[in-house]
């Protein structure tokens, strides 16, 4: 049985860490909301219909890896489903950084201070094969 200073310390740890995931969920939807990102995704990718589905999707993402977090999950996958489930979540992180970047007109910004306003094409094909190149080189030499 649980002494009283026992439990106090378990009921005060259960308060701090939801009110840290409540803080953090918070900032995460107002972060979301505010710079319109999920609506700008979908208009670009001229998927609009399935705004909703997005939606849902970030949530139950985000349940499900707070979820899977506290425990230490192991589903005893095939190579091949883990390569296709880290290929989606990556074009995942991928779209939603371009969209973000989209919304605070990033890459005109940094076009026009570096004078390549002309070749942005360029400069965004630099950006692309430079995390190509980065991410295989981290996975190949830095992954077991």
């Amino acid at each position: 049985m649980l002494g009283r200073i026992e439990m106090v310390s378990i009921f005060l740890l259960i308060i701090i860490g939801l009110s840290g995931g409540l803080a953090v969920g918070s900032g995460f939807v107002a972060f979301l909301t505010v710079l319109g990102i999920v609506p700008r995704l979908a208009h670009l990718t001229k998927t609009v219909k399935l705004l909703t589905a997005y939606e849902f999707a970030i949530v139950f993402g985000a349940i499900s890896g707070v979820w899977f977090s506290l425990g230490d999950p192991s589903f005893g996958l095939s190579n091949g489903v883990l390569i296709l489930v880290g290929l989606a979540c990556g074009i995942f992180i991928g779209m939603l950084a371009a969209a973000l970047a989209e919304v605070l007109n990033v890459f005109p910004i940094l076009a026009k201070r570096i004078g390549m306003k002309q070749t942005i094409h360029w400069l965004l094909w630099a950006i692309v094969l430079g995390k190509t190149v980065g991410s295989l080189y981290h996975w190949i030499f830095f992954v077991p």
